[in-house]
């Protein structure tokens, strides 16, 4: 069949070169896409995701059988119900369902519900309530855009004045809406779902760095880095998750009526208390996906098809046990804030093995044969290894031969799974 990917990332780029293994898959289209994914089939990036109409005329003319929607963006647009509704297979959550990623708000009130474990919260849309909370909860404390932030609008307050700048600040936006919850501790990790709408199969964990500095110092990003398996979340704890955390969110999500078909991505924090959702995503994390998807032993079509059929009870998506994955990102230089672009990269063709070592595309562009800088996050270079030791070493050896002297990458990527190996609880 013809597949359709939307999105322009590292995580599309991950994710085009899971599904253009598949034997199911005889034309890849992306769109827009980047420079990496053309490697895996044809970049539209003449074609406006926004308009939906566009994006329907163009699977009818294509025969596109499969549309995958990396980014949060088009699913809080509306972009799968618009596609499903011509009778398009879609991957991903209706607009109603991706709320759970677009409105920290609804998810708050949707864990309340159902009893789901989370952090105590309260809801403002108005800056004099937000301040007179934070006079009565003190700090450390934390605060959240309602709406999509891009990974970057969460606050971690260590002192009130911190948080009341942060609540000023989200406040200036003109409609603004705005989460403040109680600061939980402990140590965060990625959880990965395949839903169908009833039931849901874990396919993974992660754990990311958000914080752009070694350290895990300075503000909030997208994502400077990952590695898989989370070796943190035991079986024991797997299960946990899914009886507290994943099992209620599709039964709460379908009794309003609003069922979620797609990829729940829950980040957690292991409390004392037992696991908490921090959030949920409605789609593959990024930079996460660029460790999933290089481990992924399975096709990854068929279990994304079954998902948008409404029955993942056949399926069993298989990772590698015996590797684990790390990777790198490589941020232009004033990320997570203003970017120059237009910088020359080289040397991203002997940094990638094709098997070990992979270079996965996002803030780039092509011209005239040079690979060029076009965003923030600009490559995830991804390094796979029989111990995080290895995978690491791997990676930051990769990046060695990168010659991008405007870029700059964190330099401790993986070191608590690493020290976890040393002292014996490695994968």
């Amino acid at each position: 069949m013809n597949i359709l990917l939307i999105g322009s990332g590292g995580r599309e780029h991950a994710l085009a070169y899971a599904i253009a293994k598949s034997p199911l898959c005889a034309r890849l289209f992306t769109v827009p896409g980047n420079p990496g994914t053309a490697a895996f089939g044809e970049n539209r990036p003449d074609l406006d995701v926004s308009d939906h109409a566009a994006v329907r005329a163009f699977c009818s003319g294509e025969r596109i059988g499969l549309v995958v929607v990396g980014p949060e963006a088009p699913l809080v647009a509306g972009l799968v119900d618009d596609l499903q509704a011509a009778g398009i297979h879609t991957f991903g959550p209706t607009k109603a369902a991706a709320q759970l990623e677009g409105s920290k708000g609804f998810t708050k009130d949707l864990c309340a519900e159902v009893g789901i474990p989370t952090a105590a919260f309260a809801r403002f849309r108005a800056l004099e309530p937000a301040l007179a909370y934070l006079a009565e909860r003190g700090a450390p404390i934390v605060v959240k855009a309602d709406g999509l932030a891009a990974g970057k609008g969460v606050v971690v307050a260590e002192t009130r004045d911190q948080a009341e700048a942060a609540v000023r600040a989200l406040f200036e936006e003109p409609g603004a809406e705005i989460v403040i919850e109680e600061c939980l501790f402990g140590e965060e990790a990625s959880f990965f779902a395949l839903c169908d709408g009833t039931r849901a199969v874990p396919i993974g964990t992660a754990q990311d760095h958000k914080r752009v500095f070694d350290g895990d110092r300075g503000p909030n990003t997208g994502g400077m880095g990952a590695y898989s398996p989370a070796t943190i979340l035991t079986p024991a704890l797997e299960r946990e998750v899914m009886e507290t955390i994943i099992g209620p969110t599709l039964d709460g999500m379908r009794a309003r009526g609003t069922p979620f078909t797609g990829i729940l991505y829950a980040g957690l924090m292991l409390t004392a208390d037992g696991p908490k959702l921090i959030e949920y995503n409605t789609r593959f994390g990024d930079p996460e996906a660029q460790v999933l998807m290089p481990r992924l032993a399975s096709d990854l079509v068929p279990a994304l098809l079954a998902a948008c059929e409404g029955d993942v009870s056949g399926i069993s998506l298989e990772f590698d046990a015996r590797r684990a994955a790390l990777t790198v990102v490589m941020a232009a230089a004033g990320y997570p804030g203003t970017v120059m672009r237009g910088s020359e990269i080289r040397g991203v063709e002997s940094a990638g093995t094709g098997t070990d070592v992979l270079v996965f595309q996002a803030g780039t562009r092509a011209e005239g044969g040079r690979l060029l800088a076009d965003g923030g996050r600009v490559l995830a270079v991804t390094a796979l290894g029989e111990s995080m030791l290895e995978a690491q070493a791997r990676a930051y050896a990769a990046i060695a031969r990168i010659d991008w002297p405007e870029g700059f990458c964190r330099r401790d990527i993986g070191r608590r799974a690493v020290a976890r190996e040393v002292a014996g609880d490695g994968i």
